[in-house]
């Protein structure tokens, strides 16, 4: 075997690093059937009407507004991009075109990385990414009439970390603070509807052990976890020392975890995973294991909360999609 060039070693050496940097985001989704890449996807893309508004002082802190052409206020999507809260860009919205042509705008949101809130001195680290969502929330709310929307009407969405963040928003009491001065604070952060994509419905260790034990998600969300890639572990190594140290962290898992704050008040919920669920077994995919759906599912039956689970082979499919589903309940 031939050896290397110096150029082809850097190259590999380069790739390595790059590989092993992504360890630290959840797993990619496994598609069934493939999509269209990413590339494809934007170039359906309509043009925002606006792009990179801040929201907050931080550069991450923006969104992308796609004003649908209505005489009356509009419902809203509200999209929550995904890559392990560590990666991603609110430049990728699947259903955008569907969206506007249905008469629904869409709001896409860039947050802070975990590894940023993290270097901020944010704790737990999940907290800056998911209560980023929750003022941009608010501040969508508060262009209500400068954008014509509906403030009533809207629809959370996102993929793995964003369906997470979106299911989070979806199940929290209302964060407005009635008394604040500032008039962004004081608009709500609960919503009409929310539609996911591969969510992660718990960030509970021992949670996720008992439903999937091949889990290995999470631990960087609470700290476990170095800021810098140069001292990077693996998914497993991080995870079991979340899982050992999970009585010192219990209380922010109960405060971050969508399922711990489920009740009968809820809005609707729909979720779609690219795989059959088994409790109890190994999954190929963990990260995006319809198990996370299915346990879910079992509680908001329990609190006659309307859930609808969508997989391969799933009963009582209503919508093939989320954007089919988040069309049908905001202009129902």
């Amino acid at each position: 075997m031939k050896s290397l060039t110096p150029i082809a070693s850097v190259m590999a050496i380069t790739l390595g690093l790059l590989v092993a940097s992504l360890g630290f985001a959840a797993d990619p989704p496994a598609p069934t059937p493939t999509p269209p890449t990413t590339a494809r996807v934007l170039s359906r893309t309509p043009p925002a009407t606006l792009t990179n508004v801040a929201y907050g002082d931080h550069p991450r802190q923006v969104l992308d507004f796609w004003k649908a052409s209505s005489t009356k206020p509009t419902p809203v999507v509200f999209h929550i991009h995904g890559g392990g809260w560590e990666a991603g860009s609110k430049g990728f919205v699947p259903g955008t075109a569907k969206y506007l042509a249905a008469g629904i705008s869409v709001v896409s949101i860039n947050y802070r990385y975990i590894w940023q809130a993290q270097a901020e001195g944010v704790k737990p680290p999940v907290a800056g990414p998911l209560h980023d969502a929750a003022r941009a929330l608010q501040f969508l709310r508060s262009k209500a009439i400068e954008w014509n929307i509906d403030k009533k009407l809207i629809g959370a969405t996102g993929t793995s970390a964003g369906a997470c963040s979106s299911l989070w928003l979806a199940f929290h009491d209302d964060m407005a603070d009635p008394t604040s001065s500032d008039p962004i604070s004081r608009e709500s952060t609960r919503l009409f509807c929310a539609a996911v994509d591969s969510a992660q419905t718990s960030l509970d260790p021992q949670q996720m052990k008992e439903w999937t034990p091949n889990s290995r998600y999470g631990a960087h969300a609470f700290g476990f976890a170095e800021a810098s890639a140069s001292h990077a572990r693996s998914q497993e190594a991080m995870f079991a020392d979340f899982l050992q140290h999970r009585a010192d962290v219990l209380p922010w898992i109960k405060e971050y975890s969508p399922i711990e704050h489920a009740s009968s008040d809820d809005p609707p919920i729909y979720m779609i995973y690219p795989a059959p669920p088994a409790i109890g077994q190994p999954q190929q995919d963990p990260t995006h294991s319809a198990n996370f759906g299915v346990k879910l599912q079992e509680k908001l039956k329990e609190l006659k909360v309307e859930c609808e689970l969508v997989y391969p082979g799933a009963p009582d499919v209503k919508h093939a999609s989320v954007d089919a589903c988040l069309i049908e309940k905001l202009k129902k």
